[in-house]
């Protein structure tokens, strides 16, 4: 039998993270993303733990977990001068998420804005460090990979596991996969997949996987241009996105749907339509 994943969406915490979770399971999803403060500033917000707990507490009974995504303008690769504003920007978002019961906050790898690559890693290296120096909670920070359309950076698997490695927090930092930034970047050809799982079981990526973003995508292989599809309706296809995500390393992680709503304003069809690829064959 397949291992079955968490399979859902991000949803809108407009009406607050215990609302969030709700409407998410309406949907018929285990799992959901959510964005824990305003997704185009890094101003703080206040943590409100009575509203993050009825999050927690829900996803408890339901048997649902979450995920929470960083703003926008969040960037580790950012000038050493405008760090000690990431680095409270993430510690917020952990905090937050870690009320809410979350696996992890995902985080793009960064924009190096013209610095030499090296200067650019240590940058991340360092944001990671100090956000992580004293942060004693489960909630991780996972890295996304990138599509390749603000640099070459952030593109390859080897890249990510490297970058964890050399943290001094390591055991705090996990990743976060994008299928369509994998296809986009050229780091995953479809057609290739069985081997591009094992590079990634080699340089011990899928070991510290903690979550997938499942979207399809609107241009071709290696185009470097990050634009999502509704799911079988991009370049990739249903096809080649079930056979990657029923491949053993990637099991029973948190899967999440960053497309366009459906005409009921939910992800409930896709949601629908990805579970039926682990439930073909079982036994």
């Amino acid at each position: 039998m397949t291992p079955k994943p968490f399979i859902g969406a991000h949803v809108s915490i407009r009406g607050g993270y215990g609302q969030a979770a709700r409407s998410a399971r309406e949907s018929g999803a285990a799992c959901f993303q959510y964005f824990p403060k305003n997704p185009r500033s890094l101003k703080l917000k206040p943590v409100d733990y009575r509203d993050a707990g009825s999050c927690a507490d829900y996803c408890r009974e339901q048997g649902m977990v979450s995920i929470a995504h960083t703003p926008y303008p969040t960037n580790l690769a950012a000038d050493p001068s405008g760090r000690a504003v990431m680095a409270a920007s993430l510690r917020n978002d952990l905090e937050i998420a870690e009320a809410c019961g979350s696996v992890g906050i995902v985080v793009h790898f960064g924009h190096f804005a013209g610095m030499e690559p090296l200067q650019g890693y240590q940058n991340i290296i360092q944001c990671m460090n100090d956000t992580l120096a004293d942060w004693n909670g489960q909630t991780k920070l996972l890295i996304e990979n990138m599509a390749g359309n603000h640099g070459h950076e952030g593109m390859t698997l080897e890249e990510l596991v490297k970058v964890r490695e050399l943290s001094r927090y390591p055991e705090k930092i996990g990743f976060c996969f994008d299928t369509c930034h994998a296809f986009a970047a050229g780091t995953w050809n479809p057609q290739q997949t069985e081997a591009f799982v094992r590079r990634g079981e080699n340089l011990g990526y899928w070991a510290n996987l903690d979550a997938v973003h499942l979207n399809d995508s609107r241009y071709p292989f290696g185009s470097r241009r990050d634009r999502h599809a509704a799911i079988g309706k991009g370049c990739i296809g249903a096809s080649a996105l079930s056979q990657l995500l029923k491949m053993e390393p990637l099991a029973d992680k948190v899967i999440v749907m960053e497309t366009e709503k459906g005409p009921d304003g939910t992800h409930r069809a896709e949601i629908a339509a990805v579970r039926t690829w682990f439930e073909a064959g079982d036994d």
